[in-house]
């Protein structure tokens, strides 16, 4: 099965279609004091409840324009200083990075940035990370009673046919990107071939992967943890057989990315922008990440789910977030190695 996406330079071409983005609020006046507009790569489903309590919180009304990270990423690089844009609202760093590079948000707050460990967010201030995933393996026991708890491990005769991805997600990309910054683009590129001839099957998205593991159509998959959670708070965790395997410390596979927030140098309303930063990092904010979303709250003080193994256990690979940025250079990869189809 292959899966056929843009790269972001075909985003470019595409950036007048995404004039009609859905948009949400009560007013389009971006120079209104009491308004912003923020550019979200999270879904409506995600974040418009939490976007709704900010304005109940602050009196500050949210016009919400929705697309995934890499459409609004590159829509405000077009845009540049023009944009009507307060906020970028991002899935992962990877599109951060971008906008940051060029040259379009501002220092975020130091009192907000200093809520959230250094290390999920940018290196000079310019976003600020608000939540966080780990990449995982999800296995199904019956089929993988001891599945592999490194990307190495994957590579095994074993598991030759019996591992789900989904090529054109942004954090599978994220990981790429990540292999490339912790072994180079050869080693990144050595193991990409070797994975390939792994045989292993392209699924459309995260949430697809996850179902199949849980059916038993595959053995494996590569995903980010909160999915499983997802499906355990749906169904029911007695309905549920797939499990999480939590990659061992250090290993390229257990990236954790985050989701994070930037202000755009051109923002309307800079004062409501930054007001907006720090709510995420807030502890009602934080709280709805753990308790609605399944993620990981940044913040001292607020607990994961109790399913899941605490932020401060896992030994990520030391890997600069601000790094992930280059994704195009990634997708180039994934085709040559025949991983992703133009």
């Amino acid at each position: 099965m292959s899966i056929s996406i843009s790269g972001l330079a075909g985003v470019f071409g595409a950036v007048a279609a995404m004039l009609a983005l859905s948009a949400c609020g009560s007013t389009s006046q971006t120079d209104d004091a009491d308004t912003i507009v923020v550019y979200s790569g999270r879904s409506e489903a995600l974040v418009a409840p939490l976007i709704k309590q900010f304005t109940a919180d602050t009196g500050i009304e949210v016009e919400t324009r929705y697309a995934s990270s890499g459409e609004m990423a590159a829509q405000l690089i077009t845009e540049g200083d023009k944009s009507p844009a307060d906020v970028f609202l991002s899935q992962d760093a990877g599109a951060l990075g971008a906008v940051s590079k060029a040259g379009l948000l501002a220092p975020v707050d130091g009192a907000t940035l200093q809520e959230v460990p250094g290390q999920f967010s940018a290196a000079d201030g310019s976003w600020v990370g608000v939540s966080g995933r780990a990449r995982v393996i999800v296995y199904n026991p019956t089929l993988a009673p001891n599945p592999p708890d490194t990307i190495d491990g994957l590579l095994a005769p074993e598991w030759k046919g019996k591992i789900g991805f989904a090529p054109s997600n942004a954090s599978w990309q994220a990981f790429v990107t990540g292999l490339r910054v912790i072994r180079g683009q050869d080693g990144a590129a050595q193991w990409l071939r070797a994975f390939k001839a792994q045989d292993p099957q392209a699924f459309e998205n995260n949430v697809a992967v996850r179902d199949a593991v849980d059916a038993g159509q595959i053995a494996l998959g590569l995903v980010n943890h909160y999915y499983l959670y997802e499906l355990v708070h749906t169904k029911g965790a007695d309905a549920v057989t797939a499990q999480n395997k939590f990659m061992a410390p250090g290993d390229p596979g257990g990236l954790i990315n985050v989701a994070g927030v930037g202000v755009l140098k051109s923002a309307p309303n800079p004062e409501g922008a930054q007001k907006f930063a720090a709510y995420l990092v807030g502890e009602s904010a934080q709280q709805y990440f753990a308790e609605e979303t399944a993620e990981y709250p940044l913040v001292a003080g607020v607990a994961p789910s109790a399913e899941m193994p605490p932020l401060g256990d896992l030994q990520p690979p030391a890997v600069d977030l601000s790094q992930l940025d280059d994704i195009e250079a990634t997708q180039e990869l994934l085709v040559e190695t025949g991983l992703l189809t133009n």
